[in-house]
Formats: structure tokens, C-alpha cells, sequence
């Protein structure tokens, strides 16, 4: 992914050279900072980021972001280099256009500067923090809601050692902010989580009794911090030697910090914000008093039909999403998905139809210049399973309805855990727990073995789809009929 040697890089004394069209609406250091993100990944960099620059570039507020990132250093050394500035590039079918974004005020490293960071968390001038650190980084285990009982996340939170983890840092920045009197904040997370600020407010809660934080701190918290709940959707594929180069060509300059996502976007935040907040309103975010109803929308009828895709389309040997789409039949059995068990699994936004949300979703996804890579959509299956797919079966079942389509990508879940495709090719579980769904899957026989021995993982599976006897009958006579015809006659079949 470098950019040639000869190539100037992008950075304040270059902008010059980039196409005025294509310049930022927000010159870095121009104005104050008053967002913190932890999490600065492509995703922050395509959503927030262009939100909150275009917010202020229509409104004004010393709203510049400082992104975190918590361990790697592979984003925030290209950014620093490049005056924190860095480019989108929007894809479709009919062509592509790019604009540097300027809404980064600057970046820090967490595992290498962590006071710095708390430092951060406890400034006055830092009225809002915002999160995208994936599932997994919130340490919460997705049947009940608590933080898991992890050896490091302990540590943070009983030591005096620099912290470590999204907890530890959260935990040591507020306590630092209600020592300050700082002033209050809003903590508003922007991960694929049902009810997301009510978890992130109920980690923060579970991290200040287990460190037994005093008193006027726990109070200090109470009143002064808000948990804003959120919906985020946009598809941004992870950068690739052709993002960078497509970058190049329409800037004229090297951007080593380069993104690219389709033109949809969409964010809904509740609007409790007791420090302000930018206008993100005027740069097209929906401000709701309860996002409840977008979340279920997007977790299952987006990201629950995405994890489908790539399951069935990694075993049938497709590259990407755009690719297994054009798998014959696929469409009309996720149409079916959508239509038959995701809408009738809970109430959507008022005026909005599930399946049509649904089409709208596929067309998305058919993008052929979206190269969303089947084997990233389905890494870390085990931490996006029980948000995804496994409460709109909790949520079927306890009304009396079927979950026959639901299983199949239950099924394919487990088929592509097992490692191989259809062909024969050998599959990656980037899993957290790799290790244990490995033994769980080596010591069955039968499909209905595969799927008590996986079932009782009670990480992944909620109680209720443990114990419901229909449902895993279900999923076995899809792995089944997986095992022995392959994907492509599995779905043909179904229609």
C-alpha cells in the first residue's frame, strides 16, 4: 500500500495542488477540539468524520475530533505525517469522486500514550466522545450485557497501571473528568450493538463499582454523563493498493491514509447531549429521542442479510458480497429472509417498511464497485451472531413463528466455521473464540451433533435458542443439506 516515493504526499503545504472541488470544508487547526473518538478506523473516517466536518462547515463550533486509536499505530502514523488530513473516495457503478476531510484535529496513540489520552477524556474543552471499537472491544458478554470476566480488563480496573482497554481507559478519563469538575459529556457509542448507548452506559457503570471508585465520582457520573443511543450505516470496505491509487489520481498527491464507501449514508443519534453537539442535523443525520427502532432495522435487516451473504457466498467461493449476490437464487431466499422472518420480528420507525429497507439493502450491496470482501464481513462471527441473527430468532420463537430461514444462516455459520468451502478451499476463522468453536466442532459427528456441541457455547447462543428444540432441528437439516449439496443446490432449492 505505498505510495511512491516520487509521489508529494498529502499534508497542509500540498493542498494546494488538490482539485479545489476536492479540498477540505474544515483546514485542520482551525478550529478547537471538542470531540474525542476512540476507534480510528476506516469506518469513523467515511461516517462521523465527514458528518462532523460537514456540520461544521455549515454551522461553525469548535467541534474538531481527536482520534484515538487503542493499539495499532498502522492509521495514525500515516495521518500524523499527513497533517491528520485524509481522503473518501465515493464508489458506484457510474464512477467514483473523492474529497479530503479535515475534521481531524489530531491523533494519538492509546497503548502508547495513555495518559495522554485520559488527559483528553478529562479536558473541559472535550464535551462529547464517541466510539467505534467493534463488538468485541467493549468486553461485554452478549447474553447478559456484563463485562466478561477477562484476566486483562480485570487488571485495568483494579491496578494503577496505565490502562489498556476501551474500559480502563473510559473508567480512568471519567474519574479524571469528576476530579476536574470538568464538566459534563456526552459517551455516545457507534457500534453495530443493540440498545448501544444503554450498554456502553452499563459498562461504565459495571467498571466504576468493580474498581469501587469513591463516592462523588459515582455521583459525578450520574449526573453529568449521558449515553446517547445510535444507528450508523454506511458500507466502507477496507482499503486496498486500488484506494490509494484512485486517491492519487484524482488528488494529485499520495494520501496513505486513503477510504473509500458507497454513497449511501445514515445517522440516527439520540439527541442528549448536556455539553452541545455539532449540527449534525444540517449535514443530513436524523436527531431522534429514541433510536431503538433504526437499531433492530439495521442489525437485522442489514448487518443480520450482510453476515448471510458472506457466510454462504465464502462457502460457495465468492470474493465478495457483490459477487455471491449474483449467486442464482440467492436474492429472492434473502428477500424471502427479510420479508417472512426479519419484519415480522419487530416493529420498525414509523413510516418505514422493512421490506422495502430490505431491497434497498440489496441494491446496496450489488454495488459492483464495492469490493466488501466476504471473508471480512465474516470474521468475528461468534461476536456479531448474537446481534445479528440470534434475537431476531429469540424474538420469532417467544411469538410462535418460524425460524426456517434464520437457521439456514445459523447453518452456514457453522459450516464455514468448520474451514473448508464447497470446493474444498480451505476457510479463515478469525475468531475470538477460534479456539474453542474448533473444539466444539472436532469432537461431533453428525449435524445434529455439531449443533448441540456449538449450542452449548452460551457465548454466542442465548438460553433460549439453546433450548428450542425446533430451531435446532432446523439448523441441523440445513448443515445437512450443505454438507451434501453444496450452497448453490442448498438456496436453489429453497426458492
Amino acid at each position: 500500500m505505498a505510495v511512491s516515493d516520487s509521489v508529494s504526499r498529502l499534508g497542509l503545504d500540498t493542498l494546494h495542488r488538490v482539485p479545489a472541488e476536492s479540498r477540505p470544508l474544515v483546514r485542520p487547526g482551525s478550529v478547537g477540539v471538542g470531540i474525542v473518538h476512540l476507534g480510528l478506523g476506516a469506518f469513523h473516517r467515511a461516517h462521523q468524520a465527514v458528518y462532523t466536518e460537514e456540520a461544521i462547515g455549515v454551522a461553525g463550533g469548535d467541534w474538531g475530533i481527536v482520534g484515538v486509536a487503542p493499539r495499532s499505530r498502522s492509521v495514525i502514523d500515516p495521518l500524523a505525517e499527513q497533517d491528520c488530513l485524509f481522503s473518501v473516495t465515493t464508489l458506484s457503478g457510474e464512477g467514483s469522486t473523492t474529497r479530503v476531510v479535515g475534521a481531524l484535529a489530531g491523533v494519538r496513540h492509546a497503548a502508547g500514550e495513555p495518559q495522554a489520552v485520559v488527559g483528553l477524556l478529562a479536558d473541559p474543552a472535550v464535551r462529547v466522545v464517541t466510539l467505534t471499537v467493534t463488538e468485541k472491544a467493549y468486553q461485554l458478554d452478549p447474553v447478559t450485557g456484563r463485562l466478561r470476566a477477562d484476566p486483562e480488563v480485570a487488571a485495568d480496573l483494579s491496578t494503577d497501571r496505565p490502562p489498556r482497554t476501551v474500559p480502563g481507559l473510559l473508567l480512568r478519563g471519567l474519574a479524571a473528568r469528576a476530579k476536574a469538575d470538568a464538566g459534563p459529556v456526552a459517551l455516545v457509542s457507534c457500534d453495530n450493538l443493540p440498545a448501544n448507548g444503554a450498554r456502553l452506559r452499563g459498562l461504565v457503570e459495571q467498571a466504576l463499582r468493580q474498581a469501587r471508585m469513591p463516592d462523588d465520582v459515582l455521583d459525578w457520573v450520574s449526573t453529568g454523563v449521558t449515553f446517547p443511543g445510535t444507528m450508523v450505516d454506511r458500507i466502507v470496505p477496507a482499503s486496498t493498493p486500488e484506494t490509494l491509487a484512485t486517491a492519487q489520481r484524482t488528488l494529485g498527491v499520495g494520501d496513505l491514509a486513503a477510504v473509500c464507501a458507497e454513497p449511501y449514508r445514515q445517522w440516527v443519534v439520540e439527541d442528549d447531549f448536556p455539553g452541545g453537539r455539532p449540527a449534525w442535523e444540517r449535514a443530513g443525520a436524523v436527531l431522534t429521542t429514541d433510536a431503538g427502532a433504526w437499531e433492530r432495522l439495521k442489525l437485522r435487516s442489514l448487518n443480520g442479510v450482510h453476515s448471510a451473504i458472506a457466510y454462504l457466498g465464502a462457502l460457495a467461493g465468492y470474493a465478495t458480497i457483490a459477487d455471491a449476490l449474483a449467486m442464482p437464487h440467492l436474492t429472492t431466499v434473502l428477500r424471502r429472509l427479510v420479508a417472512e422472518e426479519i419484519a415480522v420480528s419487530f416493529t420498525p420507525p414509523d413510516g418505514v417498511s422493512v421490506a422495502g429497507y430490505g431491497d434497498e439493502v440489496l441494491s446496496r450491496f450489488a454495488n459492483p464497485a464495492i469490493r466488501h470482501r466476504t471473508l471480512q464481513v465474516a470474521m468475528d462471527g461468534s461476536q456479531k451472531l448474537p446481534q445479528r441473527i440470534l434475537h431476531t430468532v429469540v424474538d420469532l420463537r417467544a411469538a410462535g413463528r418460524s425460524a426456517r430461514l434464520t437457521a439456514l444462516v445459523v447453518a452456514a455459520w457453522l459450516r464455514f466455521a468448520a474451514g473448508r468451502a464447497d470446493d474444498g478451499t480451505a476457510l479463515p476463522l478469525d475468531d475470538p473464540l477460534a479456539d474453542r468453536i474448533r473444539a466444539a466442532l472436532g469432537g461431533a459427528g453428525t449435524p445434529t451433533a455439531t449443533v448441540d456441541a456449538v449450542f452449548a457455547l452460551d457465548e454466542v447462543f442465548p438460553a433460549e435458542v439453546a433450548a428450542d428444540d425446533e430451531f435446532r432441528a432446523d439448523v441441523a437439516d440445513w448443515l445437512t443439506a450443505l454438507g451434501r449439496h453444496g450452497v448453490a443446490a442448498t438456496v436453489a432449492g429453497t426458492t
